[in-house]
């Protein structure tokens, strides 16, 4: 491998350069607000793409996010608005548009964002990735589909050598999926760009339905974010308690909702957060077990492994540096 790969930190000295991938519902929502309340991150920009919301509404809600927070200063770029081998954009199925709501932010609506999205995401990415020195790399979190990065990968091969290991969101290895019984929502939505990324040489980090299904914010929490008295506590507040009431009706035993998004962000901020096991990853791409994620048989004993999968999780000291770094956003 090039000696360009920058050294993987658990907490830089340094701002943390960070890019957010996102599909823009409420979970990657509360990843952003996170990232913003985060002393050791520099926000650079946001790459909105398709998933659990159209790739125009996820562009829409992460500048109207921004705006909220305070921050119209980060720059929203156009992502992929359909997987790679789709003939047409991609539409939220109704499942999907009843746990985020019809914005993608349950049932509340922001005004129009101050300034209209940047294009060329994936362009973007692969020409940033691939110019950032060593000192400074870009760490890339994306909570959606895998197309983005694919399409980069495709691009600029070398992006493979560049960036820091990915700690994606999404994906269950020992879990049943969230969409099928054996596939999760972000890799289902675009197997090919996943198994394209997880058998290119670029580190990754799976954070999926493993550990995120074990970190759990209930509506204590909201109501903390709600008497804060400003826009943003309400607003995060009621579309959060949305999103805790489909948990209650889907997943009563859970107690409030899950936080996949924001976990993803975590570790890749601090490794540290989860346990993870070594290994090599691919996607399957046909028949009814399209979009799992499996030890890829036909690396089982290389001695290299490119992947790691988040199997464990310090659920408690994660749940109080969410709570306090969205807080400290949301005030």
């Amino acid at each position: 491998m090039s000696e360009r790969r920058p050294a993987e930190k658990n907490l830089a000295v340094h701002p943390v350069r960070l890019v957010l991938d996102l599909d823009a519902g409420i979970d990657d929502a509360l990843a952003l607000a996170y990232a913003l309340g985060s002393s050791e991150v520099e926000l650079v920009a946001v790459v909105a793409s398709y998933g659990n919301v159209t790739q125009e509404r996820a562009a829409r809600n992460a500048c109207a996010l921004l705006d909220l927070l305070g921050r119209p200063d980060v720059p929203v770029y156009a992502g992929a608005d359909r997987p790679l081998g789709a003939a047409e954009s991609f539409s939220p199925a109704a499942g999907v548009v009843r746990i985020h709501g019809e914005s993608g932010l349950g049932a509340s609506e922001l005004p129009a964002p101050s300034r209209p999205t940047r294009a060329d995401g994936v362009g973007w990415l692969a020409r940033e990735g691939c110019a950032a020195p060593p000192a400074a790399p870009l760490t890339y979190v994306p909570t959606g589909p895998l197309t983005n990065l694919a399409l980069a990968l495709r691009a600029r091969p070398e992006l493979a050598e560049r960036l820091p290991r990915i700690t994606f969101m999404g994906g269950a290895l020992g879990v049943p999926g969230n969409v099928t019984p054996c596939a999760e929502a972000n890799v289902h939505n675009d197997p090919e760009a996943a198994d394209e990324v997880l058998v290119s040489g670029l580190p990754t980090r799976m954070v999926g339905l493993d550990v995120t299904h074990q970190v759990v914010l209930t509506r204590e929490e909201t109501a903390r974010w709600r008497a804060l008295g400003t826009r943003a506590g309400r607003f995060f507040a009621d579309m959060t308690d949305h999103y805790i009431a489909v948990y209650e009706r889907n997943n009563p035993g859970m107690g409030g909702c899950a936080l996949h998004d924001p976990l993803a962000l975590a570790a890749a901020l601090d490794p540290t957060l989860v346990g993870c096991l070594r290994t090599n990853l691919r996607v399957c791409r046909e028949g009814a077990v399209r979009g799992r994620t499996v030890c890829d048989p036909r690396r089982l004993r290389d001695e290299a492994k490119d992947a790691e999968v988040a199997l464990t999780v310090d659920a408690p000291r994660f749940l109080e540096e969410f709570c306090s770094r969205v807080r400290r956003a949301l005030a």
